[in-house]
């Protein structure tokens, strides 16, 4: 159950993001994860998170502004206006 609720209020308050910032955010601690796991070090997980944050940015500002990208219930993806 703890786990559960620490998951929601990280999560919360993403929904109040951009998209490109919601990308920045995942990217960076993505990054963050691969890159202390890869290097073992702080270093390392500074670095994937520097990475992975820009990245994340690029590919969440990807689409046209005032689009989003939405899935329906099949798990296919569409894109309308926001």
């Amino acid at each position: 159950m703890k786990k559960i609720l620490v998951a929601v209020a990280l999560i919360m308050p993403l929904a109040a993001c951009t998209q490109t910032e919601k990308g920045a955010a995942i990217g960076a601690g993505t990054g963050a994860v691969i890159g202390g796991v890869a290097t073992g070090n702080v270093r390392g997980a500074a670095v994937g998170a520097a990475v992975g944050g820009v990245a994340g940015a690029l590919i969440g500002n990807a689409n046209e502004p005032g689009r989003c990208l939405y899935r329906d219930r099949y798990g296919r993806r569409y894109e309308a206006a926001c």
